[in-house]
């Protein structure tokens, strides 16, 4: 559950730290005081979409940190496979962090560990279930019915196998299409690929051969100055006709030494130490020598290089670099294969594309057997919450059609409701109340609530186009759920407020020009107070407070 939100300069809030419970959470406070902002901040925290708008006037950053405690196996589970570790026992304490700064960089961290945003949303998406009003007119659309069917029926794992199986069926139907195209596109595409292996083969290209070739023409561009240096190197060393050179020197060196070696300490030493750099230096001058002899240059082949290295210059402005262009040979051998043996390969993907097009048609039907079945318990079950909302005579009902195979099956999924006794169905988006919507959403996700393991569920905006009798069952519904699973609630309904275990109120302030808001707790005495302002506005009556108090001893809670 979440135990701890901390907000930093995000819009009004310039900083909060609230601290929620178990059971039943409720907020409360004048419009424009913020309470969308906690939503936004907790959406923040899990990794969702954001803006930098959402930063504080006047300051460069904003920071959201979130607490959780007593996670889910499935959480614990997936923090684990990313890598992350738990601090303490039973379900273990996870701390997410997001910092969100003006300049469009994002810090994120899990537990103190750097993370990355994508890291944050898949932790998230299993420790909070945010329903907004926004998610009231998601029923008006029917892509979401089938999702909300599908979490009843507990058969994901068969969902993922003929999802599996439709996307083999796909990718062999796009290959089949592909080898069907025009003949005359492919001869003509064929003919571009033989020219141009026939061009590439024909180069006869090796990695690296350029800059071997750039190196064999500087050397022969260079060739008169590096015999000279050689040879003169090569003199030095071991003298001419008039002049005896380095090693005949170091040789008449090496002999002075040695003839006083007997009567001078240490000469000795020396001389073998020039013995061994005149066996040094006539190995330097044979190298030299060989280099001398292997710089033989014909000028010719300087034109040959030349042209050599300006085709290599046209392969590389077609194809790329030695390496890119030997790749690209690959693959246009391998397409212009394709091509030219196109109609056994049709024929192999037809055989393929139509074994898996009639296992996914099988899994399919398997599918919609399946939907069928969970069609009947989801309408029984959202039929039991409605009649407990005060909507005894509404009657959900679930169209399956059958429809072309997709990755989700091959049926249509429509909510429909008869929203009086003897009336037909109808769909759900062009007959339901804003009241209504929310009501049947409610009833959704209470049906839902112990199969997708989620902790902590908010509602914000529940309590649209409802009041009464109304909103006091949709707030005994929620202190029910809360039993199970933590329940965050922003309402503007006393009749829902007053079955909160814990009430919070969110208070907007104006100081030096800037508006400030703070989150407090609230007592008994205090909550008759926050119930009396939204039953009856700034002037409080004991009559109100009476009201209040009597609101809150129905729903169990005393001074």
């Amino acid at each position: 559950m979440l135990s701890k939100l901390y907000i930093e300069n995000i819009a009004v809030i310039e900083r909060a730290e609230i601290d929620f419970s178990k059971g039943f959470n409720v907020l409360t406070g004048e419009t424009g005081a913020g309470k969308s902002i906690l939503v936004d901040s907790i959406n923040a925290v899990l990794g969702q979409r954001t803006s930098r708008e959402l930063i504080r006037t006047g300051a460069d950053r904003a920071f959201v940190s979130a607490e959780f405690e007593n996670l889910s196996p499935a959480a614990v589970k997936a923090v684990g496979e990313l890598g992350y570790e738990l601090d303490g026992e039973n379900g273990g304490t996870l701390l997410l962090r997001r910092e969100i700064r003006l300049d469009g960089k994002n810090t994120v961290r899990i537990n103190d560990r750097p993370a990355s945003i994508s890291d944050l949303r898949n932790v998230g998406r299993l420790l909070i279930n945010i329903h907004g009003q926004h998610e009231n007119q998601a029923l008006m659309s029917t892509d979401k019915h089938m999702k909300y069917l599908d979490s009843m029926g507990g058969y994901s794992e068969k969902l993922t196998a003929y999802a599996a199986l439709y996307r083999e069926y796909a990718s062999s139907a796009r290959e089949m299409s592909r080898l069907r195209a025009d003949d005359a596109e492919k001869a003509r595409r064929a003919d571009v690929l033989k020219f141009q292996i026939n061009e590439i083969e024909s180069a006869d290209i090796t990695v690296g051969e350029t800059e071997s070739l750039k190196k064999s023409r500087d050397a022969i561009e260079n060739s008169e100055r590096i015999t000279n240096a050689l040879g003169g190197a090569y003199g030095l060393i071991n003298g001419g006709d008039d002049s005896e050179g380095a090693l005949g020197m170091l040789q008449q060196c090496a002999e002075l030494l040695r003839d006083i070696s007997s009567v001078c300490e240490g000469a000795g030493a020396l001389a073998e130490r020039l013995s061994g750099t005149v066996y040094e230096l006539e190995d330097i001058s044979s190298e030299i020598n060989a280099m001398n002899e292997e710089n033989e240059f014909n000028p010719s082949e300087l034109d040959e290089i030349e042209n050599r290295l300006e085709l290599l210059s046209r392969i590389r402005r077609k194809y790329g670099d030695e390496q890119e262009t030997l790749d690209y040979l690959e693959k246009a051998q391998a397409e212009l294969d394709s091509i030219e043996h196109s109609d056994e390969l049709l024929a192999e993907l037809t055989r393929k594309a139509r074994d898996c097009y009639h296992k996914a048609l099988d899994a399919a039907a398997e599918l919609t057997g399946l939907r069928r079945q969970a069609a009947d318990r989801f309408c029984e079950a959202v039929g039991k919450e409605l009649a407990f909302l005060d909507m005894p005579s509404v009657r959900l009902a679930v169209d399956i059609q059958p429809c072309n195979l997709s990755l989700t099956g091959a049926d249509s999924v429509e909510f429909l409701i008869s929203a009086n006794p003897g009336e037909p169905p109808k769909p759900i988006g062009k007959i339901a109340s804003g009241g209504e919507l929310s009501r049947i959403m409610l009833a959704i996700k209470t049906v839902l609530a112990d199969i997708d393991d989620i902790d902590t569920m908010i509602f914000d905006e529940v309590d649209t186009g409802i009041s009464g009798r109304a909103a006091h069952k949709v707030g005994v519904k929620l202190h029910e759920v809360s039993a199970s699973r933590q329940i965050i609630c922003i309402t503007h309904l006393a009749q829902m407020a007053a079955q909160a275990d814990t009430h919070l109120l969110i208070r907007k302030n104006v100081s030096d020009g800037r508006t400030f808001t703070s989150v407090t707790p609230l007592n008994f005495e205090q909550r008759k107070q926050e119930l009396a302002r939204i039953n009856g506005g700034d002037i409080i009556t004991e009559t109100m407070l009476k009201t209040s108090e009597e609101l809150l001893n129905s729903a169990g809670f005393y001074a």
